[in-house]
């Protein structure tokens, strides 16, 4: 049975053996010099600081995110099974020990995003936190029968849940808070994330979107489960009005993330209003879709 916990239990920990003030900056631009627009799930990348204490360690088309505070880090994500010990390499390319990542969270129960976890636990010592439906998911290795992507989807390392987070609920490692917000639509256990991210004085709210695409197995229709597909809007809504300087997606084709690391800078550019109004549009074309039998 799992216990839902708040991280702040791990406060008195160990601190990071480096903060975002030591650390030296990693130009975005040599993230998108290697990386395509869309690029493949398993090619490695180099890391780069996003903004302040928050940083890009994932691969080139699959994103993972850690955040570093003053008693240790939190990662989100850890790309497909195979790119797990990319996302460790990364981590220890920017100056961190794997020891220094307290908490493992994650956006959606898939594989390509939390096939790494497993591997990426057994490195870091890290606790596992999730959605209870991600944490389903997580601990029987692949997605649950409610996900629309159940039949298509393949299994994945199993991976070991310490706590469960709902919708709302603040993850507190020293001075770092990230805020899950339930987002459910493309998995029922979806969680988007959002917290402040600091250079010196300057601070501004990063948001990581969950993927929120309408795709799903063959068989699977939204328009016959429209309980879900309000939900589903819902989730929408939610990302339309997140505080979001900084917008990032699990796979950065969904945010223009290539495009905005060219140019130095991963502020703007791409707000969560928009990505609403595309999701939107993206959702409303699907339902178009099933309504003409296709």
């Amino acid at each position: 049975m799992f216990v839902s916990i708040l991280a702040a239990a791990l406060a008195a920990t160990a601190p990071a053996t480096g903060d975002a003030g030591t650390q030296q900056p990693v130009d975005p631009a040599s993230w998108a010099n290697v990386c395509k627009p869309w690029d493949e799930w398993n090619k490695p990348a180099p890391p780069y600081r996003i903004y302040g204490n928050t940083y890009y360690v994932g691969t080139c088309g699959i994103s993972a995110i850690l955040v570093v505070g003053d008693k240790g880090a939190i990662l989100i994500d850890g790309g497909p099974s195979d790119a797990g010990k990319l996302v460790a390499k990364n981590i220890e390319a920017l100056g961190f020990k794997l020891s220094d990542v307290k908490i493992l969270l994650e956006t959606h129960e898939h594989f390509d995003h939390a096939g790494g976890l497993a591997e990426l636990k057994r490195l870091t010592g890290a606790k596992m936190l999730a959605s209870p439906d991600a944490a389903k998911a997580l601990e029987q290795g692949g997605p649950i029968p409610e996900d629309p992507q159940f039949e298509e989807h393949g299994t994945f390392p199993k991976v070991a849940v310490d706590g469960l987070i709902r919708d709302g609920e603040v993850v507190r490692l020293g001075n770092l808070a990230l805020q899950a917000h339930a987002t459910p639509g493309h998995t029922t256990g979806a969680l988007s994330w959002s917290w402040k991210a600091c250079d010196g004085t300057r601070c501004h709210t990063v948001a990581y979107v969950d993927s929120l695409s309408p795709v799903s197995s063959d068989s699977y229709r939204f328009s016959d489960h429209p309980a879900y597909l309000a939900t589903y809007r819902k989730s929408i809504a939610t990302v339309a009005k997140l505080p979001c300087d900084i917008l990032l997606t699990p796979h950065p084709s969904q945010s223009d993330m290539v495009k905005r690391a060219a140019i130095g800078s991963m502020l703007g550019g791409y707000t969560c209003a928009q990505r609403a109004k595309d999701l939107t549009k993206s959702l409303d074309e699907r339902l178009a879709k099933e309504a003409h039998g296709r």
